[in-house]
């Protein structure tokens, strides 16, 4: 019933606004679809089911984005080494796993993150061209930082950003704002992916301020995402802290902070809130500017596929998080998880 209660939302949002005039967008966070190195923890059946609950969902949208944890790669490549192999894992996924995209419904992914290049220039122009194969748009590499495409008569830009080698970089606002701002020119909806912010439970608040983790420099991802929508953004999906945050309307325009860990079979920790996640909706008119949102709730377990939570603990997360983070941002969501904004 619950799930059918969410689905019936969707439509009546979508009609009551009208299919002409709005725009429909959905954001995921993490994938990582089970990696073959350095010894094979892969889903059965190649992972056919990872999203099976879940596709017709992801699929009830103009435009899907997730992010790519990790690599499409079958063979050869050179493994990355870490410093600290305590926190460095390496992934790779065998290629044809990219049908699992397909068959969710994937219109682009991000490659922006600190695994797109577990397996050096091999596996990243694997990943590309396996992707591309597929017909599924992505952004976030040097080699392509951004693709523009067109759905439903509508033109959208996606760009791709991380504080990691070979990426779209996080920590270059002001070469990003310039990138930002050439694509609004040629786009009528624009969207950013970033893979941004410590990781963790213990970082699941947005501080305003730079974020240190091992080391490295995670960005201020409230100055970058208020940046960027100075620029042109439109929608911003934010994910990298392995767990949920909050949600913040800027200039009419949506940010998600974090969109935590959406499909990841093993390998990454799924345990307690790291296993919770939303499929989060968003809804713009034709220029971008936010009507509203509404909020699935999903989770995973130790090396099972995505569910729909019925008990919706991430919605609870994100109301609790989004009045903490942001007291003065009249953004509510609400038991079931749409997401208004009061100051329109």
């Amino acid at each position: 019933m619950k799930i059918v209660l969410v689905f019936l939302l969707a439509v009546t949002l979508t009609t009551s606004f009208g299919q002409r005039d709005t725009v429909s967008i959905i954001g995921v966070g993490d994938i990582m679809m089970g990696s073959s190195y350095p010894k094979p923890v892969l889903p059965p059946n190649d992972g056919i089911n990872l999203m099976r609950d879940v596709e017709s969902i992801l699929k009830n949208a103009d435009v899907t984005i997730g992010n790519l944890e990790g690599v499409l790669l079958d063979e050869g490549g050179t493994p990355k080494t870490c410093r600290n192999p305590d926190v460095c894992y390496v992934f790779k996924s065998p290629t044809r796993y990219v049908q699992n995209l397909v068959n969710a419904g994937f219109d682009a992914m991000s490659l922006a993150n600190n695994h797109a290049g577990d397996f050096g220039e091999t596996g990243r122009k694997s990943s590309m061209k396996t992707l591309e194969d597929a017909g599924i748009y992505h952004a976030g590499q040097l080699q392509q930082k951004y693709v523009i495409f067109e759905k439903n008569s509508i033109r959208f830009g996606f760009i791709a950003f991380a504080p990691n080698s070979n990426c779209v970089p996080l920590n270059d606002i002001e070469g990003a704002k310039s990138l930002v701002a050439h694509l609004d020119s040629l786009a009528d909806v624009v969207i950013v992916s970033f893979h941004g912010g410590a990781e963790g439970p213990q970082h699941q608040y947005v501080t305003r301020q730079t974020e240190m983790y091992y080391g490295e420099n995670r960005g201020n991802v409230y100055a970058f995402s208020h940046a960027l929508i100075d620029a042109g953004a439109d929608v911003i999906f934010g994910h990298g802290p392995h767990v949920t945050r909050s949600v913040e309307v800027y200039k009419n325009r949506f940010i998600a902070y974090s969109l935590g860990n959406f499909c990841t079979y093993g390998g990454i920790n799924v345990s307690g809130i790291n296993g919770l996640a939303p499929i989060v909706k968003v809804f713009t008119n034709k220029e971008g500017e936010f009507l509203q949102g509404e909020i699935t709730p999903t989770y995973q377990t130790y090396r099972d596929r995505v569910l729909i939570d019925p008990e919706k603990r991430v919605i609870r997360i994100m109301q609790s998080l989004t009045k903490k983070d942001f007291p003065e941002v009249p953004v509510r969501i609400d038991e079931n998880g749409l997401i208004t904004y009061l100051a329109q």
